[in-house]
């Protein structure tokens, strides 16, 4: 599989809920129509989070993972 290009990375490991989704808002806002982010989160709760966030602003999860204990986002700017 192909890695993903992503514009930005984003890292929110040890923060907690709303902080990740509330940096992740901001940074995807810098971002053009079309460019990924990558969000790196250590909040269990950030898989549920970022779905919801994903749905309430059509920004698209294009793919997520979890790799030693860090949720991983992949997201595709609207």
């Amino acid at each position: 599989m192909t890695e993903i290009q992503f514009a930005k990375e984003l890292d929110c490991s040890g923060l907690s809920c709303p902080i990740p989704i509330v940096k992740t808002k901001k940074a995807i806002s810098e971002l053009s129509s079309g460019q990924v982010l990558k969000m790196i989160s250590t909040d269990p709760g950030s898989s549920a989070d970022m779905a919801s966030w994903s749905l309430r602003t059509g920004h698209e999860i294009i793919k997520s993972e979890t790799e030693n204990g860090k949720f991983i986002f992949y997201v595709k700017h609207k």
